[in-house]
């Protein structure tokens, strides 16, 4: 009776081993909160060089792959809470809800590079949200320039031949991935040369 219960026992032993075999073998486990995200081929399919990277959102620091926006009409900026610019806030978030149905997505990049950053990214969320109610997606604090850039500025620098020369400083990509132009502080959302080029790049298919 007792051997008749060993063998009873050898196919949820047999299902045990198979479970474990891979990890035996070396394989790395995978999280269950990844296990139904793309690889980074899957990811990269598709997906131009300059958007296959991932940053943590600034609300929660949760890692964001800017590969969810490769087809659409990018524009990057980098954003200050205390600077002369800041209201531009207001304009950038009325682009990006006026043409998102049309493919832009404005993103923000929250950058202490000018010394008018100097809070966390929960006081700066706060700050963008309660002040001027942004709702376009934007990323934890980084630097955009110099040797410790991140590596989206880093791309963006090399592809325009321009770092941002200060707060809200501006990169319009188009559908392809690639840089269409680069825009100072200066250019108001609303600048009317602007828009155009905008406008045309969201025509193109």
């Amino acid at each position: 009776m007792r051997a008749m219960n060993h063998f009873a026992r050898l196919p949820a032993l047999a299902a045990l081993l198979l479970a474990w075999l891979p990890w035996a073998q070396g394989a790395t486990p995978v999280p269950a909160e990844a296990a139904s995200a793309p690889s980074a081929a899957e990811a990269a399919a598709g997906c131009p060089a300059l958007l296959r990277h991932t940053f943590a959102r600034l609300q929660d620091e949760k890692p964001q792959s800017l590969c969810q926006y490769a087809g659409k009409v990018v524009l990057v900026v980098n954003t200050a809470s205390f600077c002369g610019f800041t209201k531009q806030y207001r304009g950038l978030d009325a682009l990006d809800a006026l043409y998102r149905s049309r493919g832009l997505v404005v993103l923000g990049f929250p950058s202490n590079d000018f010394a008018q950053e100097t809070g966390s990214n929960k006081e700066i969320a706060d700050f963008c949200e309660s002040t001027f109610g942004v709702k376009f997606p934007m990323f934890a604090k980084s630097s955009v320039r110099g040797n410790d850039a991140n590596a989206l500025f880093r791309q963006l620098a090399q592809q325009s031949g321009t770092t941002p020369k200060w707060n809200f400083y501006k990169y319009l990509i188009g559908r392809d991935g690639a840089v269409v132009a680069s825009y100072s502080s200066l250019t108001a959302p609303e600048d009317r040369g602007f828009v155009h080029e905008l406008e045309r790049q969201l025509a193109l298919h």
